[in-house]
């Protein structure tokens, strides 16, 4: 027990592999945004929010916009399985997209370790260019703190 609790501190006590905070800018280009069935959960708050940006009420919104999948609300998707907002130019709704689309790529799975990191940047160019998010922002991010 005692060799359990010293190594779970340790492991608690080192430094992430992004202390050093990692870069990301948003290219607008679309690939988070599809390619593949998947789910864009879209809490109350989100759907209130993307509701009033386009001008309908919420019931519209979760008619034309939404699906009810393992017990959430989620955006439907286009039949090639893109985002319902993803058009030529980019996201239709980016300025109030869910919470879900505010937070990428700084989600858990990506942060697990540099490996991740780099496979989600292989897929998005925004990854490693621009603003250098620091390590307390990114924590923020994690924690729903921060995602505009």
């Amino acid at each position: 027990m005692f060799f359990w609790k010293k190594k779970t501190e340790q492991k608690s006590a080192r430094r992430p592999w992004y202390a050093d905070g990692l870069k990301f800018q948003c290219q607008n280009c679309g690939s988070c945004c599809g390619g593949g069935p998947g789910y864009v959960w879209v809490p109350e708050e989100d759907r209130r929010r993307i509701a009033a940006f386009l001008g309908i009420s919420g019931e519209q919104f979760l008619d034309r916009y939404c699906r009810r999948a393992l017990g959430k609300v989620s955006l439907v998707e286009k039949a090639n399985h893109d985002c319902v907002f993803l058009e030529p130019e980019g996201c239709r709704v980016y300025p109030v997209r869910p919470v879900q689309c505010r937070t990428f790529p700084f989600w858990e799975r990506y942060l697990e370790d540099r490996d991740a990191w780099e496979a989600v940047g292989s897929r998005c160019p925004g990854v490693g260019q621009g603003e250098l998010y620091t390590y307390q922002e990114i924590l923020h991010i994690l924690r729903g703190e921060d995602t505009t």
